[in-house]
């Protein structure tokens, strides 16, 4: 039964320790620890095998107390106790005892010297405590395991606000490994928190000359030129991008705009056009280029045809949110019916738009277009069948269509899913109304029709 403790443990996910890695490892190998606890007591066993399966049920507490039994019967053996120390800092980190915790990883660290599960332990629970002082020599001990921690470690600096280390650090790691996004926000942010904005610009004009090609650090630095109120260097950029790319697709997310304020109307309607064209673009930079197109036609009216022809290019996506952008401004500017239009253009490409869905319906109710409305609404109700409001509408454009039974059951069915909504509740009395005196039953039509007036909204 004693030999049985490693298949126990190996098979509750209990992994023994690794043999711990140095930078330089010379001890002869007969020195070498190894995983074989040994002869074990049937004691230990079972009180370890007691705190694995509580452990794995989440009843920590009682995974500890196992475990102080666990420890008794280890009768001093210093790697059954390490072990034992290990799983109890496990534990108590579950149950946010972090001081108590980590005085049990560091006894295991003080017998067994730096195992990397002890270590990577430790550090989870010097984070989960904001302990970022405490951490830092944890994550250089990890760096001689992994080279990935330097980035933790460069976040640690951060974070203790010691800025040059970690900037220092980041451009290491971007000299040995090449950019990435995770450091390149890491350097904006402790950017922002110095104000060292002409650092960061400093940073980004050097990055350009070592990589003209790389068209992220031109718009990062556009934006900071622009942040800064330095319009003519943000442009000069811009178009230094496009001269440096002249296919670039990106330049033309910020040459649009100076374009617009230097009253080059043309060249920005040609920019905002590639833009939409753009596979490079995403949606969110398309839908600020769009909200901007629209104010701008807004007051040049003259331009509406490139923007109907704009939305025709962005518009491949798929995507219903830039025809209810479009419908929007023509909403805004009184234009209900080509509103409209653009509105049921979006709702055949994005039917679970709700937003969208609701002003679509509302306008074609407005217009009397009842059949489409009808056949929206039931269509609605299929993806969204809680909604009060679709059975409303519902019943409204079969009261017109005279599809009294269709209208009355969707109307009672509706009025089930209100909730604390007297103006929507008065409007499904009066339909049911409206219904059941186009039947000719004037008793139940009487009778929703003074449910409907006795309902009186709060002052």
């Amino acid at each position: 039964m004693k030999n049985n403790i490693l298949y126990i443990l190996v098979f509750f996910g209990m992994v023994f320790f690794p043999k711990p890695i140095y930078a330089q490892d010379t001890r002869p190998a007969a020195e070498e620890p190894t995983d074989d606890l040994g002869n074990v007591s049937d004691a230990f066993q079972d009180s370890f095998f007691e705190a694995l399966k509580q452990k794995g049920i989440e009843n920590y507490e009682l995974a500890i107390a196992a475990l102080r039994k666990a420890e008794k019967a280890a009768k001093n053996d210093p790697h059954q106790e390490a072990v034992v120390y290990f799983e109890m800092g496990k534990n108590l980190t579950q149950l946010k005892q972090y001081e108590e915790a980590e005085e049990n990883f560091n006894k295991v660290l003080k017998t067994q010297g730096d195992r990397l599960d002890v270590l990577e332990a430790l550090y989870d629970l010097y984070y989960l405590e904001k302990d970022y002082d405490a951490a830092i020599p944890l994550v250089q001990k990890l760096i001689r395991f992994d080279d990935d921690y330097k980035e933790d470690l460069a976040n640690l600096y951060s974070r203790t606000k010691q800025y040059d280390k970690a900037l220092n650090i980041l451009d290491e790691l971007d000299e040995i490994w090449g950019e990435s996004d995770y450091r390149d926000a890491l350097r904006s942010q402790i950017y922002r928190q110095t104000g060292n904005t002409s650092g960061q610009i400093e940073n980004l004009e050097h990055k350009i000359d070592t990589n003209p090609k790389n068209e992220k650090d031109y718009l990062n630095l556009i934006f900071l030129y622009s942040e800064q109120g330095d319009t003519q260097k943000a442009f000069d950029t811009a178009k230094e991008l496009l001269e440096k790319n002249p296919k670039s697709q990106l330049a033309h997310l910020a040459l649009y705009k100076f374009y617009l304020e230097n009253g080059e109307f043309n060249k920005a309607i040609n920019s905002m056009k590639i833009v939409f064209r753009s596979s490079e673009v995403d949606s969110d930079g398309k839908y600020r280029v769009l909200s901007d197109f629209i104010q701008f036609v807004n007051t040049n009216t003259q331009y509406e045809k490139d923007l109907d022809e704009a939305v025709a290019l962005f518009s491949v996506e798929n995507n219903g949110k830039v025809y209810e952008q479009l419908g929007g401004y023509y909403s805004d500017k009184g234009m209900k019916e080509e509103a409209l239009k653009f509105y049921e253009k979006g709702v055949a490409k994005d039917p679970d738009n709700f937003s969208l869905l609701k002003k679509t319906l509302l306008l074609q109710i407005n217009f009397n277009k009842f059949s489409e409305a009808g056949k929206l609404s039931a269509d609605a109700l299929e993806i969204f069948p809680a909604q009060p409001f679709l059975y409303l509408v519902n019943g409204v454009a079969n009261i017109k269509l005279n599809n009294i039974d269709d209208a009355i059951e969707s109307l009672e069915n509706g009025i089930d899913y209100l909730f604390d909504d007297l103006k929507m509740e008065k409007d499904f009395y009066e339909q049911l109304s409206i219904a059941f005196l186009q039947k000719g039953d004037r008793e139940k039509g009487d009778h929703y029709a003074k449910k409907a007036s006795e309902i009186k909204y709060p002052n």
